[in-house]
């Protein structure tokens, strides 16, 4: 294990990895607004009109208050802007730029991955953009349910009484829902967007070491933030997009960390199984 986590990291360092995260984080921060607005228009075309209060939810319920809250709060703003049709020149802009924060995580995953990238760029453009309608796709259907759960909910406590503890919990499902949503957006993209294919087993290592790296790391940015930071006097109106630019940062780096353990996992396997291969024809 120790020289999976040494192969990791040395290859993370030497392959500019730090230099990715930063270009991972910035392309993400760039691509939240104009996702947002795709996702806002195409759900209003299709009668969604639930979705902003969803996809904010669903994005900024897995980050720490202290560094969501400014950041949501500019999205509502961003979001309450009339706009035109779903076939405009602007949210047809924000598609593109909203797929280029696709195309910054498969590049990071293929150099974690050891990987070349061999298809054509229209093909992988065609599947960053498909990656963004599917996930406006995902919030839309999440977004009916949570029209529908305040009712479901109501009639439960209405005519199962005894089942109060378990409607309890179920009340705040929106956390449930919104780390299920990043568990299988992380597995998607690893299985997915990278060259090259790899079972489930073996992006499974990497995935969760990010989870829990992630829930470490944002919990630490988030008590240095009340206890030390000083981003407010440095950067006056900027200071919440160089909050959130840093926290990406982090969790890039730790995203592309979580795909260099499993490449090194998987060079570890062929290095074992071409040794186990030298013993057999040694000892024939």
């Amino acid at each position: 294990m120790r020289a999976v986590i040494l192969d990791a990291v040395t290859h993370f360092n030497n392959d500019d990895g730090w230099a990715m995260a930063s270009h991972v984080a910035l392309s993400i921060l760039m691509a939240l607004f104009p996702f947002m607005i795709f996702g806002t228009a195409m759900a209003s075309f299709l009668g969604a009109n639930a979705y902003a209060d969803t996809a904010s939810h669903l994005i900024f319920d897995t980050w720490p208050e202290s560094i969501a809250a400014p950041i949501s709060r500019e999205v509502v703003n961003v979001l309450t802007i009339e706009r035109g049709g779903l076939l405009t020149v602007s949210v047809l802009a924000a598609a593109f730029f909203s797929a280029n924060g696709v195309e910054a995580l498969r590049v990071s995953l293929n150099r974690a991955y050891r990987m070349t990238e061999t298809r054509a760029w229209y093909v992988t453009r065609a599947q960053s953009l498909g990656f963004v309608v599917i996930a406006v796709m995902v919030i839309m259907a999440i977004s009916f349910l949570l029209v529908l759960a305040p009712l479901a909910l109501r009639l439960a406590r209405q005519f199962a009484p005894w089942m109060e503890t378990l409607i309890t919990a179920v009340d705040d499902w929106r956390i449930l829902v919104a780390v299920s949503v990043l568990v299988a957006g992380l597995v998607l993209s690893h299985l997915w967007l990278p060259a090259g294919k790899r079972k489930l087993r073996d992006v499974i290592p990497g995935i969760c070491v990010t989870l829990i790296a992630w829930i470490a790391g944002a919990l630490a940015f988030a008590r240095y933030l009340e206890e030390f930071a000083t981003y407010v006097s440095t950067y006056a109106g900027l200071a919440s997009i160089m909050v959130a630019l840093v926290f990406l940062y982090i969790i890039a780096a730790i995203f592309i960390l979580g795909a260099e353990i499993n490449a090194a996992i998987l060079k570890a396997r062929v290095r074992a199984t071409i040794e186990l291969e030298r013993e057999k024809a040694h000892e024939t």
